[in-house]
């Protein structure tokens, strides 16, 4: 059965990070704002939780890592789907941003925000798409309708991470032995076309990114440099409210 829209949230454990956690949190915090949405977990086990209307499982099974992340839009049960990572809160009604991207087939978000909210584009952790002139993309917040278009670029996003050492032979200055999703999905919006897979405009599409050098303090964890108040799950960062979606990056921090 395919539902009109609704979120979905790729999560399965490791042995290091308890992402389902993180998953049921941010489901949590969307249908507190969006007390109507629909918000489907997929991950590798069929138990259900409270949190989500719906769970799927990936299709091919765990694969391990990044390398499922193109599963989602084969186990993504709407019609159009935002897919956004576990390690998240929504902390500000988004419902908006389904009439915004009506008339698109597909968007990643493109940059991030600091606390300020004060849009970020480049930073020490993206030498390597300075290096090859890659789009500053984030897969953290990935939306896409049943479309060719999507189509394409997840089979594109699949053959990059089944064929990974080709494609890093072609890049400068990049050292990982598994790609990230960001990397990845960077190098596919350059393939199928980076006008019809990004909108660098839409400052409103994107994420509050909570990595020292995106925030600009000196400590390694923002949670030693910033004061962090939660009240009825909105956010305040150093007394300043934040809206939309905030990726927290420490997985323990909630």
């Amino acid at each position: 059965m395919e539902f009109d829209q609704g979120f979905v949230v790729l999560a399965v454990n490791t042995d290091q990070v308890d992402y389902i956690s993180c998953a049921r949190h941010l489901a949590d915090s969307l249908h507190h704002w969006m007390p109507d949405t629909q918000v489907c977990l997929i991950t590798d086990t069929q138990q259900r939780y409270a949190e989500f209307d719906m769970v799927r499982t990936l299709p091919r099974g765990n694969l391990g890592g990044y390398q499922n992340d193109w599963q989602v839009f084969a186990a993504s049960p709407f019609r159009r789907t935002i897919k956004l990572e576990a390690d998240m809160l929504c902390v500000s009604d988004i419902s908006h941003w389904w009439q915004m991207l009506q008339h698109r087939d597909f968007a990643i978000s493109y940059g991030c925000r600091n606390h300020f909210d004060q849009h970020q584009t480049g930073s020490r952790y993206r030498r390597v798409f300075e290096a090859n002139n890659l789009p500053d993309v984030y897969n953290a917040i990935t939306y896409w309708q049943h479309s060719q278009l999507a189509k394409n670029f997840f089979r594109t996003v699949r053959h990059i991470f089944e064929n990974w050492s080709e494609y890093r032979s072609l890049l400068k200055f990049c050292s990982e032995e598994e790609p990230s999703t960001d990397v990845v999905y960077a190098i596919a919006s350059m393939i199928i076309g980076i006008e019809q897979t990004t909108m660098p405009w839409a400052k409103w599409f994107s994420m509050v990114h909570m990595k020292p050098d995106i925030l600009g303090i000196p400590q390694q964890d923002w949670r030693d440099g910033l004061v962090a108040e939660r009240v009825d799950h909105s956010l305040r960062l150093d007394t300043i409210q934040q809206w939309g979606l905030v990726h927290y990056y420490h997985k323990d921090w909630l």
